[in-house]
């Protein structure tokens, strides 16, 4: 996803810094080429050779390298990434470049640059919420510096308050949000949905599908590089929420239906990922049904077919993507499905397929446009899945 961008990354002293590793290591396998440069206070919580390990990379520690220079090393560093990632970014380090203070390789290489730099800042909750420290990061923020905001969780004091460095996840997101966004999509609102729904048949239990949403989340993170405005409905699910979506969570099938018809709308690009339930039990009992008397058959209902909906009420200038889970006859079930319900593309899988199933980190597709053109597509990750269908959403006739 990320081959070809040049991430520096910056960490600074704080307990955080283990975290970073994990920073580094994904961006690697994402394909960054990544540099670590390291502050002397840094230096006390990781060695300068994890990282370099991890980033392949000789670890940069000081202003005035040891042995032959042939460049000028802080300013060749600055002009050398795309983006600059402070992370864990202390109140010091905030504090030097608010000021423009460079007394140090980071903050010297920071200053250089001017631009392009996103932090994401650690530091105990007294600390952070220091109006010193607020307001060196709100002047930041209005220069266009980036903030990964931290989380409320456990902090090295024992605490539990805000301060804690964002998930290694949320910042990967973050990051490729910010280098990889596109203006093809530029002023479409997308919807996406994703995940299972639940229909309860008593207070603790309830009849689902083996949807784990990745798909779905992957099309939202997807969409976020591209469109101006992104809202993802998912059922219950697991998943960390992609940078720069709006999110909306839901249980049953009757609450999905009503979040989507809401933003259906206002939408321009709808894709339908979700996979709802089709039947829901004919009646809830208010209390646990015991084993001794529980009945021994259940009736069930049809739940509403949102997609099918859609077709009905969309307009023509509206993009509406089904998904479809197929067993046997993969391309003529789809067709059925993309014509019966007027979608613009299908997407369909077999989950009995290696690499295609629930859960799986990979997925095997084909996509059918209303044409009736067939794609197929060899094994990829979900986020690779994800970016074939929006390069052929990009390839649609313009509907303005």
């Amino acid at each position: 996803m990320l081959a070809g961008k040049k991430v520096l990354m910056g960490l600074t002293g704080s307990i955080a810094a283990y975290k970073a590793a994990l920073v580094v290591r994904e961006l690697k396998l994402l394909g960054a080429q990544v540099k670590v440069v390291m502050t002397e206070h840094g230096q006390h919580f990781i060695t300068p050779l994890t990282m370099e390990i991890l980033s392949q990379n000789r670890v940069i520690t000081g202003l005035f390298p040891a042995g032959e220079r042939r460049e000028v090393e802080h300013v060749s560093l600055a002009q050398w990434p795309d983006r600059i990632l402070i992370c864990p970014a202390t109140a010091n380090i905030i504090g030097k470049i608010a000021h423009g203070i460079a007394d140090d390789i980071l903050s010297t290489i920071v200053i250089a640059r001017g631009k392009d730099v996103i932090l994401a800042p650690a530091m105990n909750a007294r600390m952070y919420l220091n109006p010193v420290v607020q307001k060196n990061i709100a002047y930041l923020k209005d220069l266009g510096y980036g903030f990964i905001e931290p989380e409320v969780g456990e902090l090295a004091c024992g605490d539990e308050a805000v301060g804690r460095l964002a998930d290694p996840r949320k910042i990967i997101d973050y990051l490729c949000w910010d280098l990889l966004a596109t203006t093809k999509l530029a002023g479409k609102k997308i919807l996406v949905t994703a995940g299972p729904t639940q229909e309860p048949l008593d207070p603790v239990r309830f009849f689902t599908n083996r949807s784990s949403g990745k798909m779905g989340f992957a099309l939202a993170r997807e969409a976020s590089f591209r469109g101006d405005e992104v809202t993802l409905i998912a059922g219950r699910n697991n998943l960390p929420i992609p940078v720069g979506v709006n999110y909306r969570g839901v249980t049953t099938t009757a609450e999905m239906a009503a979040a989507v018809k809401k933003e259906f709308k206002k939408s321009d690009i709808v894709l339908m990922a979700a996979a709802v339930a089709d039947f829901r039990p004919g009646v809830v009992a208010g209390q646990k049904i015991k084993k001794e008397t529980s009945p021994t058959t259940l009736k069930f209902v049809r739940t509403e077919d949102i997609l099918a909906h859609l077709g009905e009420v969309k307009n023509e200038k509206q993009i509406l993507v089904g998904f479809a889970v197929e067993t046997e006859n993969e391309v003529g079930n789809a067709k059925k499905k993309l014509e019966g319900k007027n979608l613009d593309l299908i997407v369909v899988n077999n989950p009995l397929v290696e690499g295609a199933g629930f859960g799986e980190e990979t997925n095997i597709v084909k996509l059918i446009d209303r044409s009736g053109k067939v794609e197929e597509y060899s094994k990829m990750s979900k986020q690779e899945v994800a970016k074939v269908i929006f390069e052929k959403l990009e390839k649609l006739p313009d509907r303005d």
